[in-house]
């Protein structure tokens, strides 16, 4: 996180503005006209009793759970379900299957949010008289311009946001400047929209309506961008965001309150007209609809961003394969990863396609965000009860209230399961895919053997030596994965001393370890054979891109400075001309051996695992790694081998 944003501040409040509510502050466009046309009607009992709702899910939602309780979740300064992971994850080896069903449900957010919020603002063109036979919802002209804008958005992804990030802010808090504005115009006509804010009204809709309850549905819309808020929590810290929380809620119950008022001041409201536009004044109306699409593009921005950083946290945890991740920018966070990327703008153009209309999009959104704000609850348990320490009965008691709300929210959403199908295979294939990943990764370590280092040094320092082996390298480089710094895996070993012997001057054994931090670059050097084997330990942040190339060189280049370490050629041919020295990297790759008897759940996870695995990067350009400096040797693995063979031996005829 940024220094300077640390501590509140009014820069930080404004920046705040454009990087954490755009999601949510783009809900007005279209949340309180969809719970009217699902309680089919615009009388004051439905009326008051929606921006009763509404109140109560904000207040409830974002404010108690999100703004005050889950902020508390700071890991090192980030926030997002994968930190909140790290922050308890060693109370429970079960606690990754929330984290992953939350985070495929969040990514799958990533293909409704933008189309919804975009084509929500364009339709609203329909209210200009010049454009209103051609600008109806569901208009070719209108999904042109909604599929252009999309492109445009993702296309600059990979130039980096910094430059438009500058204006997020000023050009939000226009937004809710405008919201208010709105709002406080026609709430000055009918100042008794007030008493909405009695939750009787709200608990009355919910009760007394035919379809009370799976109104909740429509009402859900108003806190859809929550989940998201506490995922950026990094970008800007948490006191920015609850300040900047009291204007961001008061500007939009403001312009709930105002299309409430002006839908119950009209003779005879028809549901069909977006009480956000026609609150807009004639004259303001092509203006607002700029600024609206502003919002919603920064909105999705937000989004896509998120999506991002919440991929590249899988990767860094295990959760996802490794893949391309670029950074456009010196900003340190702004990442941008080019699969990810075009996937999330082929799913919006297709949702796009297929709902083409604000309205129809709506009928399917939601679902993905009840799950994953289940899961946040989840996690939340187990921070609030032994990370903070709480009382179990205070616990117990909010854990009670957000599963109560979140689960009546659930079931209203459930619903939307069907109009939402053409989606839900994208839902699917991202948990699956963290699923398959994690749960590979725990079979593919069980077969991990380490043996002590100091019973080879001997055979090191003799395989060295002999001149009867061709040297393979002057230094020899081998990721490890062993924590121990005296342990080496058994296949390293093998590589070097059985399968082609390798002779090399110097053996470096190189080993990453995770931080939970997100930041974190620092290393240690340990010189466990004079001269002969050395041990490099990188410290990294969850957050960081572990190029070890880069890294790698870094290190040499510090120790030579110390004097620690000489690279000059050890070639008596090379040495008088004072060249350096060769570094040669060896890359252990697995694939899954024909040799393996293993049950059905076993084979089924790894033969997926293997198969993402080919999609992914291989382990050197994972490892930012020069091919020409890399060698990649292939390994089986063998789970369970075959031991059951008919074999017969006859004799010869």
């Amino acid at each position: 996180m940024n220094p300077h944003l640390r501590k509140l501040s009014a820069g930080g409040v404004l920046i705040t503005l454009g990087i954490i509510f755009g999601d949510i502050g783009t809900s007005p466009l279209y949340a309180l006209q969809t719970i009217l046309k699902e309680g089919g009607g615009a009388d004051q009992f439905m009326v008051l009793g929606a921006v009763s709702c509404i109140f109560w899910t904000l207040t409830l939602q974002t404010t108690f759970k999100y703004i005050f309780i889950t902020l508390q979740a700071d890991n090192r300064g980030e926030g997002g379900i994968f930190s909140l992971y790290a922050l308890v994850r060693r109370y429970g080896k079960w606690l990754a299957i929330p984290a992953i069903i939350g985070a495929g449900t969040l990514l799958a957010d990533g293909i409704i949010t933008p189309p919804i919020s975009v084509t929500s603002a364009i339709e609203g063109l329909a209210l200009v008289p010049a454009l209103s036979k051609v600008m109806v919802p569901g208009h070719d002209i209108i999904l042109i311009v909604v599929i252009a804008i999309l492109i445009l958005l993702f296309f600059f992804q990979q130039f980096g946001t910094n430059v438009v990030g500058a204006a997020f802010g000023p050009v939000m808090l226009i937004w809710f400047v405008m919201l208010a504005g709105l709002g406080m115009v026609q709430v000055a006509h009918y100042p008794m929209i007030f008493k909405a804010l009695n939750p009787v009204y709200g608990f009355d809709l919910l009760v007394k309506h035919p379809n009370g309850f799976w109104l909740l549905g429509a009402v859900f819309l108003c806190t859809t961008g929550a989940e998201a808020l506490y995922s950026d929590l990094g970008h800007c810290g948490r006191k920015n965001i609850q300040v900047s929380w009291i204007f961001v809620k008061t500007a939009l119950m403001l312009n709930y309150l105002g299309q409430a008022a002006w839908v119950l001041s009209q003779p005879k409201a028809d549901v069909n007209v977006n009480p956000f536009f026609a609150i807009v004044p004639h004259g303001f109306v092509i203006p607002a609809v700029g600024i609206a699409t502003l919002a919603t593009i920064i909105a999705s921005q937000a989004l896509i961003s998120g999506s991002f950083t919440l991929i590249s946290e899988a990767v860094s945890m295990n959760f996802w394969p490794r893949i391309t991740i670029k950074y456009p920018s010196n900003i340190r966070g702004q990442i941008y990863i080019p699969s990810i990327n075009w996937i999330l703008c082929f799913g919006c153009i297709a949702v796009s396609l297929y709902f083409r209309t604000a309205e129809a999009m709506t009928a399917a959104y939601g679902f993905s965000i009840t799950i994953a704000m289940l899961s946040t609850t989840i996690l939340m348990f187990y921070f609030m009860r032994y990370v903070k320490n709480w009382p179990l009965w205070l616990v117990v008691i909010i854990l009670c209230v957000f599963l109560t709300v979140e689960a009546s929210f659930f079931v209203a959403n459930s619903v939307k399961i069907v109009k939402r199908l053409f989606f839900l295979v994208f839902e699917v294939s991202l948990i699956f895919t963290m699923f398959i990943w994690f749960r590979a990764r725990k079979i593919n370590n069980r077969f991990l053997s380490f043996v002590e280092l100091k019973d080879y040094i001997p055979m090191l320092n003799a395989m060295s030596r002999d001149q009867g082996i061709p040297k393979y390298a002057t230094h020899l480089i081998y990721l490890t994965k062993a924590n121990n710094s005296k342990q080496i895996e058994q296949k390293i070993i093998y590589s070097i001393l059985s399968r082609k012997p390798k002779r090399a001057d110097v053996y470096w054994f190189v080993h990453i370890e995770r931080t939970d931090e997100p930041f974190t670059m620092e290393y240690t050097v340990e010189e466990l054979e004079h001269e002969k084997v050395i041990r490099v330990e990188f410290r990294l942040g969850f957050r960081i891109n572990p190029r070890v190339n880069v890294l790698f060189r870094k290190v040499v280049e510090e120790m030579i400075q110390r004097n620690e370490l000489d690279i000059t050629s050890k070639y008596e041919s090379l040495s008088s001309y004072h060249l350096p020295a060769d570094f040669q990297f060896v890359i252990m790759e697995k694939f899954l051996s024909y040799n393996n008897e293993f049950s059905v759940k076993e084979g089924f996870i790894l033969r997926s695992y293997f198969w993402i695995k080919s999609l992914g990067l291989s382990e050197a350009k994972a490892f930012g790694l020069d091919t020409s400096e890399t060698h990649v040797e292939k390994i089986p693995l063998v789970v369970n081998p075959v031991t059951n063979i008919n074999l017969r031996r006859v004799p010869v005829n």
